[in-house]
């Protein structure tokens, strides 16, 4: 068992949990009117001891990317309480920026957060497609991507013109408003030469580049789209280098680029070389390693902003999976594979003092804002990284930490504590994924499920009105944000479940993307799920779900 979490009950354990349940209803039974406690306290004590649906938490996870989409909503949309909204996006500037997705609680499309959204939603099927595949839901991950895409292609409008933003967050966080009835400004936003935006370039070619080759063999002409304005964008970025909060003020108080722009571009070239095998975006990563901070920056966060530790285990996977290209420079991969190796040991708590903080239940700790997306992000990497040293190559093997090596298993036990603590095996025994399981955040910060759904009630609720009569009351959502991630508890487990708790309650998309990927290995580890062929060749000793999550290397 890993430091930060629960240990997973025996499969011996089931009869005495059976036998706990049965006593707590024979009390129930004998206490009379107190019978309802001691009833809910067996089923709390059946819940506890009951296995995980890893396969629901997936489903309700791309169900949320649902809810939080921006435009004209296909005949398949399944949250049926969303409507059509932000028709006459662009529609001021003479462009069309209908679609995309709002990043959270609020109805501005910040282009920064969603392209890293995309980026880790295709990174997941790039690597776990199949685990995604056996759990029936590669359509919908399909989906969730392509929405973002489509709006990205829309939003390059001309070679190096990019539209960063609709909508400001002052005047959007001034009305409390269901998407349908926005009467906030739409205001759009873009970079170009004289005002640029490496940062956002870069990300959102990183993400057109993963997403082309997701696309690759389903839809070939598509995958060529995404890959041309990957290319475009990043040389735009390249070419005109600058933060895009430099250039657009309104943007600074919501999503602004701390990290500044080097990560980006860093990021953005592994993946193009991962889309292409073109050598050049692999000497771009190489040339540029040391001046853009990429074998300089120890880093223990990886999110929409700092994206270092993510493409220093990108830079990690060639050499580990000894990719040709990469033998004429493994001498700086293996410097970027050292800084990969110290975030990931980081999480584990094998750093040599400089470790990631853990909350007294196991919750990787970041900080307090919104903490979960730095546990999902991690939950992520600790789960591919675990992959790829369970893969074939020279680089088979351990994790290199100072304090002691690491098993690819102990990476996946980590990786499953924290989307266990997620989903409820928490000090609060409370899921913080919203519709999974019996106790979950229901005050979720949120304008569309605070609202009583536009289909129920039609009539127009004004800017304020939204604050008057639905943001103050204390009531549960009239909607249900299934599959949403919430900002989650402080460092000391606690949790208030309050709309204007927006610290907390606020669900963002990049909180859930991460956790596609890591819920379908989990659900395919647990289930032993068969391979695509419906065939499991597998040793009869990995189809057991407690050997499939240690991971040998025979068990990957």
């Amino acid at each position: 068992m890993s430091r930060g979490g629960r240990a997973r009950p025996q499969a011996a354990g089931s009869s005495l949990a059976a036998g706990l349940v049965a006593l707590f209803l024979v009390v129930a039974l004998s206490l009379g009117g107190r019978g309802c406690d001691a009833a809910a306290a067996a089923a709390e004590v059946e819940e506890e001891q009951a296995p995980l649906d890893y396969r629901e938490a997936l489903a309700k996870s791309l169900l949320y990317f649902e809810a939080q989409r921006s435009g004209r909503l296909p005949y398949s949309q399944r949250v049926t309480w969303r409507g059509h909204s932000g028709l006459t996006d662009g529609l001021q500037q003479g462009v069309d920026l209908v679609g995309g997705y709002y990043d959270a609680g609020d109805h501005v499309k910040f282009g920064l957060p969603m392209a890293f959204t995309v980026t880790m939603l295709s990174w997941g099927a790039i690597d776990f497609g199949a685990d995604i595949a056996a759990a029936g839901e590669w359509h919908h991950t399909l989906e969730a991507i392509k929405w973002g895409t489509d709006y990205f292609v829309k939003a390059h409008t001309e070679p190096f013109v990019y539209w960063a933003e609709v909508g400001d967050g002052d005047t959007d966080h001034y009305c409390w408003q269901r998407p349908e009835d926005m009467t906030t400004s739409r205001q759009a936003y873009r970079v170009d030469k004289d005002n640029p935006g490496s940062d956002l370039a870069g990300e959102t070619a990183a993400a057109l580049a993963a997403a082309s080759i997701v696309f690759r063999r389903s839809n070939p002409h598509y995958s060529h789209l995404l890959l041309h304005h990957a290319q475009q964008l990043f040389e735009f970025g390249d070419m005109y280098r600058g933060s895009y909060d430099s250039s657009i003020e309104e943007v600074r108080s919501y999503y602004a680029s701390v990290s500044g722009y080097h990560d980006e571009l860093l990021w953005a070239a592994l993946w193009l070389h991962r889309a292409t095998g073109r050598d050049d975006y692999l000497r771009y990563a190489v040339d540029n390693a040391d001046s853009f901070g990429g074998v300089g920056w120890a880093i223990t966060e990886f999110s929409w902003d700092v994206k270092y530790a993510g493409l220093q285990v990108l830079a990690a996977k060639l050499l580990m999976e000894d990719e040709p290209q990469a033998a004429e420079h493994r001498g700086v991969l293996e410097q970027y594979r050292e800084k990969a190796e110290h975030y990931l040991c980081a999480c584990l708590g094998r750093n040599n003092g400089s470790n990631v903080d853990r909350s007294p239940g196991g919750m990787l700790y970041v900080r307090q804002w919104n903490n979960l997306q730095y546990a999902s992000s991690a939950a992520f990497l600790l789960t591919a990284y675990s992959r790829y040293l369970s893969a074939g190559g020279s680089h088979r093997g351990l994790l290199r930490c100072p304090d002691g090596p690491a098993e690819p298993a102990e990476l996946l036990e980590l990786a499953r504590s924290q989307a266990d603590y997620i989903l409820g095996r928490n000090p609060r025994r409370m899921s913080y994924m919203v519709a999974y399981g019996r106790r979950f955040p229901v005050q979720v910060h949120h304008r569309g499920a605070s609202i009583v759904s536009h289909k129920e009630d039609n009539r127009f609720i004004g800017c304020m009105q939204g604050f008057d009569d639905w943001f103050g009351r204390g009531r549960p959502n009239p909607n249900v944000l299934a599959g949403a991630i919430v900002g989650g508890p402080n460092s000391r487990d606690e949790f208030r479940d309050d709309r204007g708790n927006y610290m907390q309650t606020e669900a963002c998309t990049y909180n859930t993307a991460p956790m596609v990927a890591v819920f379908a290995r989990l659900h395919r580890l647990t289930t032993a799920a068969a391979d695509e062929d419906g065939s499991d060749s597998s040793p009869e000793e990995c189809r057991r779900p407690e050997a499939a999550l240690r991971l040998s290397a025979e068990c990957r």
